[in-house]
C-alpha cells in the first residue's frame, strides 16, 4: 500500500480522459486499487431492477488521472533575502 498524496475531500482537477479539464472533490479512495472517485466525473448509469429506475453515479478512475488543485496546492511564498538598494 503506498501512500497518496490526495485526501478524501480535496479538489482535484481531472488532466487525461473524456472529462479532461473538470474540477470536483474526491468522493472515496481506494489505496490498494490506485483509484479515487471525484464529484460530476465519470458518471455512470446503473438500472435498479427492483425499482426499475436509472441511477448515475460516479465511477471509479486511476490515481493517476488527476492532480491536486484549490487551497492546498498553493504554498506560502519565501520573501526575498537580499538587500535592497536605498535611493
Amino acid at each position: 500500500m503506498k501512500k497518496l498524496k490526495i485526501k478524501k475531500g480535496d479538489t482535484v482537477e481531472v488532466i487525461t480522459g473524456d472529462d479532461k479539464g473538470k474540477t470536483g472533490n474526491v468522493l472515496d479512495l481506494d489505496q490498494f486499487d490506485m483509484k479515487i472517485r471525484v464529484s460530476g466525473c465519470r458518471i455512470q448509469t446503473k438500472r435498479d431492477r427492483r425499482e426499475n429506475t436509472l441511477i448515475k453515479e460516479e465511477g471509479w478512475m486511476d490515481y493517476s488521472n488527476v492532480k491536486l488543485s484549490g487551497a492546498k496546492k498553493t504554498a506560502a511564498k519565501k520573501k526575498s533575502t537580499k538587500a535592497k538598494a536605498k535611493a
